[in-house]
């Protein structure tokens, strides 16, 4: 442990029984079991949930999580290597630009969807490598217990200051839902920390001194796995970790230096957290063909998102790899916003047909975006409930 106590000292409270059957949903899934139905939730951006509530007429403050009774609820807590205060560089009615716990400068227009990174304050490999032992205890009970900003849950698809203590946002959502904690791997934090180009060039002229960051990294963040838990005091049912390795044709790292030097620190976060009894998923953008069976050899229980705009398929994923893994997601989102309902139910059949025996998730295949509408959302869900019933009667639809 680290020079912090953060045993969790909140308030216990009673499960509902939705909640608990949810949760015997969700563990059927991931142990390859068929449940009542097939488990439904998603990742929501804020226009979308803007719009989904003004299309449907609900009031400002109502969630998807709640109005639908999703089977899970992934939560954010404080994982900035520097724990402070954004520092506003710039700000005007239209866009804020601020530096980040990461020593990132970001910038956000507020009208669209998605922040810019301007710079990074790690802009040589001697400056990371100075700065890694400077970076705040992993059990720094800030994170966990106390409000403030961070990069992770402030700055995205909207603009947000001072978030709610990430303990408070767990037993708010415990008594209802499976809550999921959640870390960020060595490849997400590189991508945040010094940017994707630095990450990879770094990695291909310095391999070596680049492992010794690499290991350092991952040492830091199974320490925060380890704190979160402890600080979460049973109040977890799984664990989210983010770590997006792949784009559109591959992975971003030759699979060789990715699994002699990442994939250590996946595993030992997996089992970290099933020391812990948690469910794992494990959140990874892009085409991850090339090293998917390595998600299942070490013990991942789901992959998410497969992007079909990146070639995954969870149908044809489950003849390869049968029940060695389960999957989270994978529902073309593209076809979702067609509106289309004859497209979206061939999409939703088709896609339907890898949770024979249990093992899937069904979600997007990243997140729901403002170009869903609120009405082809609530159709999906209605659908999924339907037809996601078990035993499974879906026929052979075909391939969207």
């Amino acid at each position: 442990m680290g020079m912090f106590d953060i045993t969790g000292s909140h308030a216990a409270g009673e499960r509902t029984p939705s909640a608990l059957a949810k949760l015997e949903r969700m563990r059927a899934a991931l142990s390859h079991r068929e449940p009542d139905r097939v488990p439904i939730s998603d990742f929501y951006w804020g226009a979308f949930l803007r719009r989904w509530r003004e299309e449907l007429g609900l009031a400002d403050d109502v969630s998807p999580y709640h109005y639908y009774d999703l089977d899970w609820v992934p939560t954010v807590p404080n994982m900035d290597p520097w724990i402070r205060s954004f520092e506003t560089l710039s700000e005007t009615d239209e866009e804020v630009v601020v530096r980040t716990g990461f020593g990132a400068v970001m910038r956000k227009v507020l009208a669209f969807p998605m922040p810019e990174f301007v710079s990074w304050d790690l802009d040589t490999l001697e400056k990371l490598e100075a700065a890694l032992p400077t970076f705040d205890d992993p059990w720094d009970p800030r994170r966990y217990h106390s409000a403030g900003d961070n990069q992770i849950a402030g700055v995205g698809d909207g603009f947000e200051r001072n978030s709610a203590a990430w303990l408070a946002t767990v037993d708010s959502l415990w008594p209802d839902f499976p809550v999921f904690g959640s870390i960020i791997e060595v490849t997400e934090c590189l991508t945040r920390l010094i940017g994707p180009m630095n990450h990879l060039l770094w990695v291909g002229l310095e391999p070596e001194r680049m492992a010794a960051v690499i290991a350092q990294l991952g040492a830091f963040y199974l320490e925060c796995t380890r704190a979160q838990i402890k600080a979460a005091a049973g109040r977890l049912d799984g664990f989210v970790i983010w770590g997006d390795i792949a784009y559109k044709s591959g992975t971003f790292i030759d699979p060789r230096f990715w699994r002699a030097h990442y994939k250590p620190w996946v595993k030992a976060i997996c089992d970290c957290a099933h020391e812990a009894g948690l469910m794992v998923i494990y959140h990874g953008c892009g085409n991850v063909n090339a090293v998917i069976e390595d998600f299942a050899e070490m013990g991942i229980d789901a992959y998410n998102p497969l992007e079909v705009k990146a070639g995954m398929d969870a149908v044809a994923l489950r003849e390869r790899l049968g029940h060695r893994l389960g999957f989270c997601g994978n529902s073309d989102v593209t076809v979702w916003e067609t509106g289309d309902r004859d497209a979206i139910e061939r999409e939703v059949l088709y896609r339907l047909q890898a949770a024979r025996g249990g093992g899937f998730i069904f979600q997007s295949d990243h997140s729901v975006a403002s170009d869903v509408s609120g009405a082809t959302y609530d159709y999906i869900v209605r659908l999924v409930r339907e037809r996601g019933r078990y035993p499974l009667s879906l026929g052979e639809p075909p391939r969207p």
